[in-house]
């Protein structure tokens, strides 16, 4: 009967342990970090975003170059390609400042994500945390 006991403590610490690691993981930020080159312009997505049901995604985006201002832009492969911003996530107002977007991910659905640069010629860092 001691054992009893014991053990519902061990299911409940482990099933405690995998419920809190489930809500980390969800709670898990993608950050990327790119630079825009010569092109003025990166591809964050390798393919379009595919949304079947409605989700909330949060975008925080930071330029981390003085001198150049950029725009996290969501649009089709052409639009990226000409690099036409045809959905404006959010503008940078250079490094310090970070800007945080809330979207339902059906309203990117079928587009790529990329940064454009609007001012300035030189490489510009940037820093995208994607949850």
């Amino acid at each position: 009967m001691m054992h009893r006991p014991r053990n519902l403590a061990v299911v409940s610490l482990i099933a405690g342990g995998v419920l809190l690691s489930a809500v980390a993981l969800a709670r898990a930020a993608v950050v990327i970090t790119g630079t825009v080159g010569p092109s003025g312009k990166y591809l964050v997505t390798g393919a379009p975003i595919v949304g079947a049901s409605p989700a909330v995604l949060k975008f925080a985006f930071q330029n981390l170059t003085a001198g150049t201002n950029l725009s996290l832009c969501a649009g089709s492969d052409a639009d990226f390609t000409a690099g036409n911003c045809s959905t404006i996530l959010a503008t940078s107002g250079g490094p310090g400042f970070a800007f945080i977007t809330i979207m339902n991910s059906l309203s990117l659905s079928g587009k790529v994500l990329f940064v454009k640069r609007n001012v300035g010629a030189l490489p510009a860092k940037f820093s995208l945390a994607v949850e």
